[in-house]
């Protein structure tokens, strides 16, 4: 069996130089964390996939297709591909997001 542990895995690399570790990925899926520190925010952008956000910890503020709205932890919030979306932490701790492509994005090219 294997088991992942988020804080194991390397940061990857990415364009907007944020705490993102990707945890599996297969054709189908690709499943990644994403940790915003206090103040840090990903602008509003489409993916070519669907994409679902779930909240693990802290309380960012989402923005799906230009409607904002502030979710607490264990909160999923689905965006269909092409769609925008972006998030803010505007806490004094830490967000970590689960974030789930399908499919994977790599796949889909």
């Amino acid at each position: 069996m294997q088991t992942i542990v988020p804080s194991e895995m390397p940061v990857a690399e990415n364009p907007m130089g944020l705490s993102v570790r990707h945890l599996h990925e297969t054709p189908h899926v690709m499943m990644s964390m994403l940790t915003l520190e206090p103040g840090e925010s990903v602008a509003p952008h489409a993916a070519p996939v669907d994409v679902a956000f779930f909240v693990v910890e802290g309380s960012p503020v989402v923005q799906i297709e230009g409607e904002s709205q502030q979710v607490g932890p264990h909160t999923l919030i689905p965006s269909m591909a092409g769609h925008q979306h972006g998030f803010s932490n505007d806490s004094d701790v830490p967000v970590r997001l689960l974030i789930i492509r399908t499919p994977s994005p790599h796949a889909a090219k």
